[in-house]
């Protein structure tokens, strides 16, 4: 593993404002030259980086790359976009302003932290940090201990790759974390729990600093009658069964339209065997809990409800299987935190408005589901709830669209990112209005008598 010490902090933080200062990191070529560097980085070390996952996470292959290693869109978005992005905007100004010229110019806010979650560790480390080069910042980045092979990962590339007074990685737990968030960066981006995430807003507020973070919360997933069944219910597996649930916008809890409710859990039950086979166990596509810690939480979950799919476990494999509980409460553990793993609790309805009042009775959430043909439907569930996305008719492929900003509300976050919204969270929008010298009205000049009536004729 490779370790920063901790003691040595500051003097990581001191180099890369002195780095900051010299101006490089403002040219837009380095910007472009460094992005491609950690392009190739990726591509380079992708098999350790999948080692590493499985290692982590039992993570299957296909999923690293699909929800890990495929962060390399982000960075060729970045690269294809970034000189149209750095260019000064031009702002409209009103008559009154006739003489004068209005621009916007986004700049590098300096050096950023990026701290990183475990559930997918490499992709949610790299994705920000895109964001942070683009914009023409510094980083020092702090990966989950949790997933500890992915972070040593992490550590080895950027060290091979990257001067650390430009990009540094520092490796530890809680004591790292508290080290990092002591000093001061001029922007924390912070993935994670909603209680660390309110500790990371408390010592950013110390110095001023921005922050954005993104949490999660329960997401719920509406099933409405009109849909078509069979891609309702692959669609629903994928998103809430990949990586073995441990997705922040993975559908938290279904709530189903009564009329649907039978044929959809027969077709979960259906779908479930065909993408894990009868012994999810044994198969190569099925992800592990990340820590013994977390498996146990999960699992006090299944005394809950009724367990009518799943349930079945082995705690020296860390292993859960796809679940799902029929006839909980709302007043269940289940339903009062973010489950974070393969638990789906369905909950019927009569009357979407049941749905959309149960949803606004809580927490705004990360994501928000809708399967339904019915526009009407549609249209009524967007005007009639808040949460930081909306996906109809899939699941968390919304994550993969890279002109969307993605971020959370209330709750479940503060302040959104990808392509063009990871640009703007890394940059300051610096206004500059310019006069020219061809006219010099003095209406606005003391002795001010009798300049009244312009002034108002002026402001109204």
């Amino acid at each position: 593993m490779i370790t920063t010490e901790l003691s040595n902090i500051g003097n990581i933080i001191q180099n890369q404002r002195e780095f900051f200062k010299s101006g490089k990191t403002k040219d837009v070529t380095f910007r472009i030259e460094q992005l491609k560097n950690l392009r190739q980085a990726i591509i380079e070390h992708e098999e350790s980086i999948v080692e590493a996952l499985k290692a982590d996470l039992h993570k299957p292959t296909l999923e690293s790359y699909l929800t890990e290693i495929g962060v390399i869109k982000e960075i060729d978005y970045a690269i294809k976009h970034l000189k149209t992005w750095t260019k000064p905007k031009k702002a409209p100004v009103s008559f009154d302003f006739f003489s004068y010229s209005a621009r916007i110019y986004p700049e590098p806010l300096g050096v950023v932290l990026i701290i990183g979650p475990w559930n997918y560790p490499f992709q949610l480390i790299i994705s920000p940090l895109v964001g942070a080069i683009a914009a023409g910042n510094c980083a020092i980045i702090k990966p989950s201990e949790i997933a500890s092979h992915t972070s040593d990962v992490i550590a080895k590339i950027i060290a091979k790759h990257f001067d650390p007074a430009y990009i540094a990685v520092v490796e530890g737990g809680v004591e790292a974390s508290q080290k990092l968030l002591a000093e001061k960066f001029d922007h924390i981006f912070f993935t994670g729990g909603t209680a660390v995430g309110k500790i990371v807003m408390a010592a950013a507020a110390k110095y001023l600093t921005p922050v954005t973070l993104e949490l999660g919360g329960k997401s719920p997933c509406i099933v409405d009658s009109d849909i078509n069944l069979e891609h309702t219910v692959r669609r629903i597996t994928w998103g809430k069964f990949i990586n073995a649930g441990q997705t922040c916008i993975a559908p938290d809890y279904l709530l189903v339209n009564k009329i649907i409710k039978k044929d959809l859990i027969n077709g979960l039950e259906k779908c479930l065997k065909e993408f894990y086979s009868d012994n999810p166990v044994n198969s190569p596509d099925y992800a592990r809990i990340i820590s013994q810690k977390h498996f146990e939480r999960l699992v006090n979950f299944l005394k809950d409800g009724e367990v009518i799919i799943g349930g079945e476990n082995q705690p020296s494999e860390r292993y859960l299987a796809p679940t799902v509980i029929d006839n909980v409460s709302l007043e269940d553990s289940v339903m009062q935190e973010e489950i974070f793993g393969p638990i789906l609790p369905i909950i019927e309805y009569t009357d979407i408005a049941e749905a959309i009042a149960l949803i606004n009775s809580r927490p705004k959430p990360l994501a928000l589901y809708l399967f339904s043909q019915n526009k009407n439907l549609q249209k009524r569930v967007l005007q009639e709830t808040s949460s930081g996305g909306v996906c109809i008719n899939d699941t968390v492929m919304q994550v993969g669209v890279s002109s969307l900003p993605f971020g959370g509300v209330g709750d479940s976050g503060i302040g959104n990112y990808h392509g063009k919204a990871s640009f703007d969270t890394f940059s300051h929008n610096k206004s500059v209005l310019q006069n020219s010298f061809w006219l010099d009205l003095k209406w606005r000049y003391a002795p001010y008598e009798g300049k009244l009536p312009i002034i108002k004729k002026l402001l109204g």
